[in-house]
């Protein structure tokens, strides 16, 4: 069955009957998130099995030997199979036909075609949990980044949890390990809670280079073709590609088309700048202003459309791959470098 993040929440952390849990989708550390949830559940002392998809599909009856057996030392146990994908289904399958496991069993997939075998499985199935991490946005990525920071002991204003989250590039995994660094440095804990403001930022260096994608914004924005292909080789060779690239760069537009539509109702751009106050981090307040001027209120909501749609496609079965992300990126690119 098709599980909300209330169910599935509520599900790994006091798991009962479930066959199993499919925790799929894009958003890899999302998912790898949730099945800590079953391992805080379980305890310290719970044995933890780890299997590969490649793995069970040469031996597809060890996931239900697994998830039957009892722990060598009587305490709790459960499976993780990471990653997972339809090479898993014969021993899902095997997994169904046995009595009912004693041990929970945990599959992260990735991201799966609506056609993919084990999906359709685990939909059809109401004994089974699954659920669709997508990498957070927007607000939903503030209000992680607040929530995280919170865990850490850390105090973190709105302006500086979009300044995480934009950094991050709504990567869980990337976020924790900057709060975990900003706490250190801040010598903050639950019992011992800090403010982090932007100096802490700056000297930590949180938007470091693998995850600051500041650059490439301000390179298609601003019309720097060159720029934009340095910036778009470099993250490449850290990993970073297709949806945070993406999401970067319509943040940026929808601002840019937001501040845009109060000017051309009369505001002049400095009013404009300065209403912002705290809600734009003080650093990208220059080139925010010169790209407000460049750019024309039509213009900016057909960009929002096209990237838009780029995500749409990116994400569906088929869609666009990383090297036409970046295609898309040197368009809006071409278009700003036409309107200096």
């Amino acid at each position: 069955m098709k599980a909300n993040r209330a169910q599935v929440e509520r599900a790994l952390g006091s798991p009962g009957d479930q066959l199993f849990f499919l925790l799929h989708g894009p958003d890899d550390s999302g998912s790898r998130a949730l099945a800590k949830r079953l391992a805080g559940a379980l305890g310290a002392e719970a044995e933890r099995v780890e299997l590969s998809g490649a793995e069970l599909r040469g031996d597809p009856a060890r996931l239900a030997d697994e998830a039957a057996s009892i722990s060598l030392f009587g305490d709790s146990r459960y499976i993780l199979v990471d990653p997972a994908g339809d090479e898993c289904l014969a021993a899902v399958e095997a997994l169904a036909e046995a009595p009912r496991p004693g041990n929970p069993v945990v599959l992260i997939a990735g991201a799966l075609k609506p056609a993919s075998k084990l999906l359709k499985l685990a939909l059809a199935r109401p004994d089974v949990m699954a659920f669709a991490s997508y990498a957070p946005e927007g607000q939903d990525a503030e209000r992680l980044a607040a929530e995280m920071g919170r865990a850490e002991g850390l105090i973190v204003r709105p302006d500086v949890a979009r300044r995480l989250a934009e950094a991050s590039g709504g990567n869980r995994a990337v976020l924790a390990q900057e709060l975990a660094k900003l706490a250190a440095y801040l010598d903050a804990a639950p019992e011992r809670p800090r403010e982090l403001d932007h100096d802490a930022i700056d000297a930590v260096g949180a938007a470091a280079e693998e995850g600051d994608l500041s650059r490439v914004v301000d390179s298609v924005a601003g019309g720097d073709a060159a720029a934009l292909a340095a910036e778009l080789h470099r993250l490449s060779s850290q990993g970073v590609e297709g949806v945070p690239l993406i999401r970067a760069m319509l943040r940026r537009m929808s601002l840019l088309a937001r501040l845009r539509a109060s000017v051309e109702q009369g505001a002049t751009p400095d009013a404009v700048m300065a209403s912002q106050g705290k809600a734009l981090f003080w650093k990208d307040k220059p080139e925010v202003a010169r790209q407000l001027a460049r750019w024309r209120g039509d213009l900016l909501a057909k960009c929002v459309g096209r990237l838009v749609a780029a995500e749409r496609e990116l994400k569906a079965s088929g869609g666009l791959g990383p090297v036409a992300v970046d295609e898309e990126l040197f368009a809006i690119c071409r278009q700003a470098a036409r309107l200096r």
